[in-house]
């Protein structure tokens, strides 16, 4: 099946090119897209792209980081103002897909990717549209309904830096060293106050899902063994992940404890 290439200079155009195309997608990094187009997807015959660099941009917006939609994994890991994300950047493929690999893709990538979608739903991030005039949607409604989305181009994603050093958590769960794709991902923000706890999985969820029971259990708590107690017999709670070529169900949920203990008491391994 041909493909058809359509390119715009602005992001507007691009957008209503999208919106007005069922059988169009967006092409970012394509580090998934063009496996479909090489695999002959029939589920589109047109890819939309931006001729111009600007979503792949970073910035400083107030006490929040603007990250282009176009900004890949190996800018991220060169931002010294996005330090605190290079552990979820490093974790995603090698260094030639980290050239590639663009933030806004990664919210798209469905299970086993999506990593940094993981780490970016537990820092309460918001996503802009392009053509929409700025206004930003919460991560957790963004990616509720994310499928609804596909026909829209995301432009920025806001992020404020955590506020204290060491707060934010991530961990991948592979069992392929070092470059596996995960069996699961988790990643926390766990504020000094213990208010405001984020605590969010990869792959237990058709989408990046956050550990509401986990994050009850965690709030005004101590980060010591007894401290996390409750939240580790709840971490998987109300959670039906599922089981695929990577692992079990029962698998996912018999080690989502370990990890998060593992996490949270900020333990190696």
């Amino acid at each position: 099946m041909p493909f058809r290439v359509e390119t715009f200079d602005r992001i507007e155009d691009a957008a209503r090119a999208l919106a007005a195309n069922r059988n169009a997608r967006f092409y970012g990094g394509g580090t998934i897209l063009m496996c479909a187009v090489n695999a002959g997807s029939q589920s589109f015959d047109t890819l939309i792209r931006i001729n111009r660099n600007d979503l792949g941009i970073i910035r400083a917006e107030g006490d929040r980081m603007s990250i282009g939609s176009g900004v890949t994994m190996s800018q991220v890991l060169q931002s010294r103002d996005l330090d605190f994300l290079h552990p979820v950047a490093i974790a995603v493929g090698g260094p030639a897909i980290r050239t590639a690999a663009t933030v806004g893709g990664n919210l798209y990538a469905a299970a086993p990717y999506g990593d940094f979608a993981t780490a970016l739903l537990a820092l309460g991030a918001e996503v802009q549209f392009g053509g929409d005039g700025g206004s930003a949607m919460p991560i957790d409604q963004f990616l509720a309904d994310r499928d609804r989305h596909r026909e829209r181009i995301v432009s920025n994603i806001l992020v404020r830096r955590p506020g204290d050093a060491g707060s934010f958590r991530f961990r991948k769960v592979t069992r392929v060293k070092p470059k596996g794709v995960a069996v699961m991902t988790l990643a926390a923000l766990l504020p000094r106050s213990r208010s405001g706890i984020r605590v969010a999985y990869g792959n237990m969820a058709p989408t990046p899902v956050r550990a509401a029971a986990v994050e009850r259990a965690l709030e005004g708590a101590n980060l010591d063994e007894a401290g996390i107690g409750p939240a580790l017999a709840a971490a998987t709670r109300g959670l039906s992940p599922a089981s695929d070529a990577l692992a079990s169900q029962w698998y996912r949920q018999e080690v989502a404890p370990v990890h998060l203990k593992r996490m949270l008491l900020g333990q190696a391994g």
